[in-house]
């Protein structure tokens, strides 16, 4: 009996001060002055406002200088290349020949992530390097079942002028050419901005 009571009394401290660490830390939470609401005019945020974008992606995986090269293989034999992940610098034209205006260029990459169907795991930013939108980008983030007609992705975010953007892309395959594996889709991003 006397053993147990300086093993109760212990135990008694212990669960007193962690019951007082936590009182703290929750009575805690209101003082804080890391955040703060804010004026969207201080940051320039005056009207939102939709713009449209038509372009053209190359995805370029053949010849001396492919825009898009393959970081993983698919670990298991997949009629879907489940598991495989390529890495982008893609080319993003205004109209689908290559030699047309450059516009920006699709960074990122895509993976295959589905085993039932080819449906790639897209995360890419757009990098605008023309006109008012240069040095600007989109970020799409998003599943695209590659032999649907039309796959859309959603715009998660950006920067630039495309600060707090949100919206969507369209994606149609223009054309894809099988012996060399080489795609040009066209996109259509329709973004909400600032």
């Amino acid at each position: 009996m006397a053993r147990i009571l300086p093993v109760f009394a212990t135990q008694f401290i212990v669960l007193s001060l962690l019951s007082s660490f936590a009182l703290i830390l929750v009575q805690g939470e209101d003082d804080h002055d890391f955040d703060e609401a804010m004026d969207r005019d201080l940051l320039g945020l005056k009207k939102e406002k939709l713009s449209h974008f038509k372009l053209y992606w190359h995805d370029i995986v053949s010849g001396k200088n492919p825009s898009s090269i393959g970081v993983v293989k698919s670990p298991v034999n997949s009629s879907t290349l489940f598991g495989f992940v390529s890495m982008i610098d893609d080319p993003l034209t205004e109209k689908p020949e290559l030699s047309s205006k450059l516009l920006g260029r699709a960074q990122g990459f895509y993976a295959s992530a589905s085993q039932q169907e080819v449906g790639l795991l897209m995360a890419m930013n757009f990098h605008f390097i023309q006109g008012k939108y240069n040095g600007s980008t989109i970020t799409v983030l998003g599943r695209n079942p590659v032999f649907n007609k039309v796959r859309e992705m959603p715009v998660i975010g950006g920067s630039g002028l495309f600060r707090f953007a949100r919206g969507y892309v369209e994606a149609r395959t223009h054309t894809f050419t099988a012996s060399t594996g080489d795609a040009i889709v066209e996109y259509n991003a329709y973004v909400l901005h600032y």
